[in-house]
């Protein structure tokens, strides 16, 4: 059985972990004879967002471990627990708390600067060369975990692939139901809710890519 560190970003689309990219790669972990753990950082989230109404909540402020703990049913840790040596495989799930809270690509594009925590045990699955899946805007991060060159996807959308081109990658079209591989890095992404239309299509995707990534020596 293969042991998966999962590292989520809060709980939510707009400013958190997205909840069906996060449940459907928790499913797919088991279905593929695996097991997980997840982990997040300990730390404020960039800003709570109202889903019903797409808009900042001003004043509110909540903890991106706190609230990943919702998706997880509490067995949780903090990121700075995540060893290495622990675990086969590492995922990292979608939505824009990927971008908001693992790292800032959301507000600052190229110039992004990862989580220093959650950098540094990305960084060491890479060294150790362990398989990586990242989904939907994830890849984003990645980009800062990889070598220069490092093949990865978030879609087709050419102001994000741009973005993530001038942080060094090379980002590859993809559909929604496939995967772009990397062999040489051992990472696998997939677009995800940056171009699903359903549950049924995300589910396509990060299904793929779980089981590329668990099949992975």
């Amino acid at each position: 059985m293969k042991k998966v560190a999962v590292i989520l970003s809060g709980s939510g689309v707009f400013d958190g972990a997205e909840l069906h990219e996060a449940v459907l790669t928790l499913l797919a972990i088991e279905q593929c004879g695996g097991s997980y753990q997840c982990f997040a950082p300990d730390k404020p989230q960039l800003h709570a967002v109202n889903h019903l109404t797409s808009e900042v909540s001003e004043g509110e402020t909540r903890n991106v471990l706190v609230e990943s703990a919702r998706i997880a049913r509490g067995d949780i840790k903090p990121v700075t627990e995540c060893h290495v040596e622990d675990f086969d495989a590492l995922i990292l799930p979608g939505g824009f708390g990927a971008a908001k809270n693992l790292c800032t690509f959301a507000v600052a594009g190229q110039d992004s600067e990862p989580d220093k925590e959650v950098l540094r045990i990305c960084q060491a699955f890479a060294n150790a060369k362990k398989p990586a899946g990242y989904a939907c805007i994830a890849p984003a991060l990645a980009a800062s975990v990889y070598d220069t060159g490092v093949k990865l996807t978030i879609g087709n959308d050419e102001a994000t692939a741009n973005g993530i081109n001038a942080m060094g990658a090379t980002h590859v079209n993809c559909a929604v139901d496939e995967v772009v591989v990397d062999n040489e890095a051992k990472l696998v992404t997939t677009p995800a809710y940056m171009l699903a239309q359903s549950i049924s299509e995300a589910h396509e995707g990060i299904s793929k890519m779980v089981e590329t990534v668990l099949a992975m020596k």
